[in-house]
């Protein structure tokens, strides 16, 4: 995918694809690889690039950019993010371009000088301003907090297409095609939620809002900054999008365990057989020791209901259990059913901690709270059955 891709009228995507990054923000495993979808638009009196990609891909960003424009200026940049990963060649357009006029909101223009020393050229825009390139009028909307407070999209209200910037994106470079309908759903949708669930899920109530701002575009084609881009079945593509951010789960379980020889673990499947007797067929077990937290996060969000259940470690909570749970209080879950399990030898603990994640956390709790003294007798695994039982009738 070396060359420009034509994805609309006169609309090219000069994205790039980045196998080579382990981590996404340092943070998140990128088994995958990602894509940094950046466009170009070539109207009649005037060009725009929409974002650029992160800095490493300068060569092959620069080849693609230079094919959409086939010996045409580049007049404009539209910045709808700052993240580096979005606006890493921003400094070198204005170098190769010193013309160049940089779009932006106001909360864009300190950024500008913070990441690039950039203050000249810099046109300030606000909702619902536009921009005529000539057979392309584009129209902005500032959506903050999602997820940076200089956050925007751009509508073309000329072809139909929302450049989303990381909002409806995704994990995962492209194999191929970079459209919806070229690729299996399964492949994108399980790369979006967990995207959702890592980057975005946060500012859900944002995410309503902005929604709400974009309900009366006439949208035909949504091209995020990362992962598909979106020409086929637009109204399912929000669908999801408004089905995760008010926290609407489908019917299944997420038990997560921390274990360190083993007890916790027999606790934990015990709660998956409770789960299965009471006809819950989604059920998914996650050592929290070895799977990625993002994977995690994702079917919780994905789920109705989820159970912790860990050990005690040094009087307190098993560590990964306690990172996982500090990630999802910055989160925030809601309608979601929630069980409780904890182990202890020499000392109590887990479960005390969980219990307190659980108060602030404000989810409907299923019991029983089970707590076992080293390794679990037949009535405490009894009593976890018991639990997944409830959890999957909770969901009936």
């Amino acid at each position: 995918m070396y060359n420009a891709i034509q994805v609309n009228k006169d609309t090219w995507w000069t994205g790039v694809n980045d196998r080579e990054t382990d981590l996404f923000e340092s943070l998140w495993p990128l088994p995958q690889g990602v894509a940094y979808n950046s466009y170009a638009i070539i109207g009649t009196t005037a060009t725009a690039a929409i974002d650029t990609v992160k800095g490493p891909y300068l060569d092959e960003y620069y080849h693609k950019l230079i094919q959409a424009l086939n010996g045409r200026t580049l007049n404009y940049l539209v910045v709808n993010h700052m993240e580096p990963d979005h606006a890493g060649l921003i400094a070198q357009l204005q170098s190769t371009w010193p013309g160049l006029k940089i779009i932006g909101n106001v909360k864009t223009v300190p950024m500008l000088k913070g990441f690039h020393g950039i203050t000249e050229n810099i046109i300030t825009v606000k909702d619902g301003d536009t921009l005529d390139l000539g057979g392309h009028v584009l129209k902005f909307a500032t959506v903050p907090m999602l997820h940076w407070p200089e956050s925007m999209v751009t509508f073309d209200s000329s072809t139909g297409v929302l450049f989303s910037n990381d909002s409806f994106g995704g994990f995962g470079a492209h194999e191929g095609g970079i459209f919806d309908d070229e690729k299996n759903p399964a492949r994108w949708e399980d790369e979006m939620l967990r995207y959702y669930a890592c980057i975005v899920a946060k500012y859900s109530n944002i995410v309503q809002a902005a929604l709400k701002k974009l309900g009366g575009l006439d949208i035909k084609n949504i091209f995020p900054s990362h992962g598909t881009l979106f020409r086929k079945d637009i109204k399912q593509v929000i669908s999801l999008y408004d089905k995760w951010s008010r926290h609407e789960g489908d019917k299944g379980a997420v038990v997560v365990y921390g274990s360190m020889y083993g007890n916790t673990r027999r606790m934990a499947e015990a709660v998956c057989t409770g789960l299965t007797h009471a006809k819950i067929q989604d059920v998914r077990l996650y050592d929290v020791s070895r799977t990625d937290p993002s994977y995690i996060l994702r079917d919780i969000w994905k789920f109705k209901a989820f159970a912790l259940m860990a050990c005690t470690y040094n009087t307190q909570l098993f560590p990964p259990m306690e990172a996982l749970c500090s990630k999802l209080l910055s989160r925030i879950p809601k309608n979601k059913y929630l069980g409780l399990a904890g182990s202890y030898s020499w000392s109590k603990g887990a479960l005390t901690v969980l219990q307190e994640f659980a108060a602030k956390i404000k989810l409907e709790k299923v019991g029983p709270e089970v707590e076992v003294y080293a390794s679990p007798t037949p009535d405490d695994l009894k009593q976890c059955f018991e639990l997944g039982v409830n959890l999957g009738g909770a969901m009936a």
